[in-house]
């Protein structure tokens, strides 16, 4: 038994070994000179293991079977000869092989190897005759060896290999020693036990997007993107190109004439806090239970600032509404552009737009950042400090998400006065993000004020956002402060709202703080979260040309309509009505404004046809 169990460690060793040591290569190519630490380097081996891990423990798979099946019944050294031979024979040449591509070409393409390698493939003659011949020479040569090295390990490691059965009393309970090994090797292969799974995400620790990329295993990035590969402009051909071009443009936010008609702050460079809050639906706001407010800190600030009051979520997902907010980008129906580290990393972003003007960038989510990639999205927008669930230890237990609204919002309280006072004495203001996180399911949260759960764990968050604005007006941090509150999507509350109805995606945004010069109102005009971008960045005089998509609110000459989209659908809405479209049914929902389904018809096409670009 203990070759069996010698085997299987040594097969997830050597894999896992042979992983890191793509690094090393990588790292002499493309970090090694001024500028870089060892330390660096040993951060970049430290975050990227566990995505070694992950591809170590796909390989183990097979073997792990191969060792349950010998307990019981003779596996002849024939069979697993031929096996093994063919099977490590594909890792280690299927491995070497993606290991040299992406060594070539990260220095043209400036991101790890993925599936879009397939597309030039797919016409083999135009890709060699782009090949110089002896960088082909160079990166044959170093396949090969690498190739030959695993599978030379490989063949020696696989005579380890005992095929020869237990007796039935000693199977039996090694049996379950091997499923729990299993387990384990489930668990490499998922990364973790944390909410989020392996992704390349997982890997990423620094604001220098060249260690980031050092850390991520470029054999995962290429497999884990194989089923992501799609024709994204070909998904919603509503107009012919010409005529999707043009409708566009009569929509887009950066039009020459984009020009706000007044100026709402005291001052040209506040400090910004852009406040996230999960779930907060205006069906939650407006609520009351037994006479109580569902929401009453929501409601006193919505009175005391900026209130959009026609305000609306450009989806229903988290990841989707964080891009719409702070990359002006609208989201998708069937897939997230934050889950495709090629594609965000060219969105533009109010982080990298204020960074360029001389803001100091932070983020701070309880939970855990790598969920649905969001971390490297972070990183490559912009955000040059993330806090989250692994840089804390507060003595308070987490719940599934992280630590809960409570902790947090005490722990990012404090940091704002800090940051402002430090920004006082610096002259360097800064932009500071920060997501909530109890009011989602399970709804489990330290406070018993409703009986429903789901109410009763919004009414929680609200309590623990408005106890942190009050501090912020307690302090001298709130004279030269402007803090936006903006839901990520909204609710389906009451449960008989309908999924793709635009009640469901009205959403609250208040704009607060000492920054604003002008008295509390109200601002009637229909927009969504893609706008905040433009609109900020207006008033804070920041060019905003490179988001196409986002509205200054209050420019008088651009269109206004709202703009929200679910699964494989979308709804427009403005001051004459709305319109709902179901893209997957091709049908009609509802439509009360003649010329609104054009303008949903437009954007989601062009939506994609600009993912596929990208």
């Amino acid at each position: 038994m203990k070759r069996k169990l010698l085997f299987l460690f040594a097969v997830f060793a050597a894999t896992a070994a042979f992983m890191v040591s793509m690094k090393f290569f990588f790292l002499v190519r493309y970090v090694a000179g001024p500028g870089f630490s060892a330390a660096d380097w040993w951060q970049v081996v430290r975050h990227g293991l566990s995505l070694d891990c992950t591809i170590a423990g796909y390989v183990s798979v097979l073997p792990l079977l191969f060792v349950f099946a010998s307990l019981w019944c003779r596996v002849s050294e024939r069979v697993t000869r031929w096996v093994f031979g063919i099977y490590f024979g594909c890792v280690s040449v299927c491995s070497a092989a993606i290991f040299a591509v992406d060594l070539a070409l990260y220095e043209h393409w400036g991101f790890r190897i993925d599936s879009t390698l397939l597309i030039y493939l797919a016409d083999p003659r135009e890709a060699l005759a782009s090949v110089d011949f002896w960088l082909g020479v160079r990166q044959t040569a170093l396949f090969l060896c690498y190739a030959a090295a695993m599978f030379w390990t490989y063949r020696r490691i696989g005579r380890l290999f005992d095929g020869r059965p237990l007796p039935w009393q000693a199977a039996l309970p090694w049996s379950l020693g091997v499923c729990l090994l299993a387990g384990f090797d489930f668990l490499a292969i998922r990364g973790g036990v944390q909410v989020s799974v392996a992704n390349v995400s997982k890997v990423y620790f620094s604001t220098e997007m060249l260690l980031n990329h050092a850390a991520v295993n470029p054999v995962f990035s290429f497999l884990s993107s194989l089923g992501s590969r799609s024709d994204y402009a070909s998904q919603y051909p509503f107009f012919d190109e010409e005529t999707r071009a043009q409708n566009f443009d009569a929509l887009r936010g950066n039009r020459p004439d984009a020009v706000p008609a007044e100026h709402l702050l005291s001052g040209s460079r506040p400090n910004v806090v852009i406040v996230i809050l999960e779930s907060f639906a205006r069906t939650v706001m407006d609520a009351d239970v037994d006479g109580r407010p569902v929401m009453p800190f929501m409601r006193q600030l919505k009175d005391e600032g900026l209130w959009f009051e026609n305000f609306f979520a450009n989806s229903f997902r988290t990841d989707r509404g964080e891009v719409a907010i702070l990359s002006g980008f609208p989201a998708q129906t069937v897939t997230s552009v934050m889950k495709l580290p090629t594609k965000n990393r060219n969105l533009p972003s109010v982080a990298r737009s204020l960074a360029r003007e001389g803001y100091d960038t932070r983020f701070v989510y309880g939970g855990d950042l790598n969920f649905t990639n969001q971390s490297s999205y972070m990183y490559a927008t912009g955000w040059r400090e993330l806090f989250w669930l692994k840089d804390f230890s507060f003595d308070a237990p987490t719940s599934k998400w992280g630590y809960d609204d409570r902790v947090m919002c005490e722990w990012f309280g404090d940091r704002v006065v800090e940051w402002s006072e430090r920004a006082r004495e610096s002259g360097r203001p800064f932009l500071a993000g920060f997501l909530t996180l109890s009011s989602h399911a399970p709804f489990e949260v330290p406070f018993d004020k409703f009986d429903d759960r789901e109410l009763n764990a919004m009414a929680f968050s609200d309590e623990c956002v408005g106890r942190m604005v009050e501090r912020w007006k307690a302090s001298p941090a709130w004279d030269n402060l402007l803090v936006v509150l903006v839901a990520d999507h909204g609710f389906s509350y009451p449960k008989t709202l309908a999924y793709n109805e635009p009640l469901r995606h009205r959403i609250p945004m208040i704009w607060t703080g000492g920054a604003l010069a002008t008295p509390p109102r109200t601002v009637e005009v229909y927009a969504s979260q893609i706008d905040l971008c433009a609109t900020l960045l207006g008033q804070l005089g920041v060019a905003h040309d490179d988001f196409d998509y986002s509205k200054d609110i209050f420019a008088p000459a651009l269109p206004k309509f709202a703009y929200y989209a679910f699964v494989d659908g979308f709804g427009v809405v403005d001051a004459s009505g709305h319109a709902v479209y179901d893209a997957a049914a091709d049908r009609i929902v509802a439509e009360t404004a003649p010329g609104l389904l054009d303008i949903g018809r437009t954007l989601l096409q062009t939506t994609y046809v600009d993912i596929g670009r990208r």
